[in-house]
């Protein structure tokens, strides 16, 4: 996905998406360790999961896309996380 689709970064988190021929968009979400603990990386992947399923699958369209938490995303507010997903898809 990484080499034949889109990028596009926030201070946060980097996204990832490539049409599909689904006819219905699919998600995924890595959030890597960053040094944080086991209880910090599951409360960040399952904000970054409900943002990307409220509000950014109902504007993809047939795409795969996939979200990938950066070091910064550990101290983000929720609110912070769903201002850098709501600016998908870049202009």
């Amino acid at each position: 996905m990484i080499d034949g689709g889109h990028r596009s970064r926030t201070p946060r988190v980097e996204l990832y998406w490539l049409p599909n021929h689904l006819g219905h968009p699919r998600m995924g979400v890595i959030v890597p360790r960053h040094g944080g603990t086991v209880v910090a990386r599951n409360r960040l992947r399952r904000r970054l999961r409900e943002l990307l399923r409220r509000r950014v699958l109902r504007r993809a369209g047939a795409a795969d896309l996939v979200a990938r938490a950066r070091a910064s995303a550990y101290r983000a507010t929720f609110a912070e996380l769903a201002t850098d997903l709501l600016q998908w898809p870049p202009a």
